[in-house]
This record gives C-alpha cells, structure tokens and sequence, in this order.
C-alpha cells in the first residue's frame, strides 16, 4: 500500500529479457536503504526488489505487468517515480494507493501557469465511472486531484514541488503514464454493479 507521494526518482541502468519478463537495473539514492522482498512503487507499480547494492537494485517485471502499464517502454536513462510502501504508523498525506495500474493513459496537453503546470490526459472511456471531479487519481504513482472530468479526459494541477522532484516535467503531450483510479471508486462502482444485477 502507498499513498502516492513520491519519494524519489530513480533512473534505469539497464534492461535485460528474460523469456517474456523484463530485469530492470534501477539506480536510486534510496537503494541502500531498501531489501530483498520489500515492495517499492515504480510510477505507480508495485514491484519487488530481488538484489540490492549500495546505489542500485534490480526488480522483474512480468508479461501482465508489461501488458497494462508503460514499463514496457522503460530503457536506459529512463527517470521512475519511486515510493516505498506505507508505514502503517505515519500520516497518510495523498490517497489510499495500491500500485496496481488500472490503464495506461495519453498527456494531451501541457500548460505552464506560473507558477504551476496544468496537464490534461485522455484515458480509456469505459473508465468513466472511477472518476469524479475533485477526486484522486494515481499518474505514474503520484497522487493527484482531477478536475475538468470528461467521460475520457481530466485534467490535473501540479505545484512547483511535485514538478521539480518527480518525472513529471519529462511528461509531453503524447506521453504515456500509468494511471490508477481511486480504490474507494471502485468498490462502489463493483457495489453499483451487483445491486443494479440483483
């Protein structure tokens, strides 16, 4: 569990195949701190750290995983948004996240206000119903508040901290992030479901 507020970025040092899964060599400044087993959100996905070294760690991704978020599209050089997971005795200061990527969605448009970034992202339209205006939502594991809420758009403020210490400044339109939906959202909806059922 994680709350989507970034900690770090990390970069990737290498790729490796491996049959259908992928090796990512991950260097962080929190790698030393980290250990085998823990689980660690990379742009919003939960992966679990397999080796450690002093600056780097190595994860696996799998064919599911790389079937429904853009780690597919990760290569040498690339920035990750990392967050360990949630202490169970500290202040929950995003919104409930679990690190499994419900689509992968489009930058449309980037505006620089300022002062703050606006960004506006297309996601797939039979979604709609895990989205609200002013509700929270999970791009690349940062959490974030939408508002201007279409059937497959949204859009999203971004305060000069949350743009200076994520990778959310490499974000372009065309870009494409990993997207999470509020997990409250969706029991209701899953709850919406069987009562209209029954």
């Amino acid at each position: 569990m994680f709350t989507g507020i970034i900690e770090s970025i990390g970069n990737i040092s290498s790729v490796t195949m491996k049959g259908t899964n992928k090796i990512f060599r991950i260097s962080s400044p929190i790698a030393h701190e980290l250990g085998v087993d823990q689980s660690v959100s990379h742009d919003g996905v939960c992966l679990t750290v397999e080796s450690v070294s002093e600056s780097s760690y190595q994860v696996t991704a799998v064919a599911e995983t790389l079937s429904k978020t853009c780690l597919s599209h990760w290569k040498p050089g690339s920035r990750v948004n990392l967050e360990r997971c949630l202490k169970m005795n500290g202040r929950l200061d995003g919104h409930i996240v679990q690190g499994h990527v419900d689509a992968t969605a489009i930058c449309k448009n980037r505006q620089d206000k300022q002062g703050s970034w606006i960004f506006r992202v297309k996601f797939p339209e039979h979604f709609k119903n895990l989205i609200i205006e002013k509700g929270s939502v999970a791009i690349n594991g940062i959490s974030l508040t939408c508002f201007d809420v279409t059937d497959d758009e949204f859009s999203v403020a971004v305060i000069p901290y949350t743009f200076e210490n994520t990778n959310v400044k490499d974000l372009l339109p065309g870009s494409l992030v990993n997207i999470e939906f509020d997990l409250i959202g969706k029991y209701v909806e899953r709850m919406i479901q069987f009562n209209k059922a029954g």
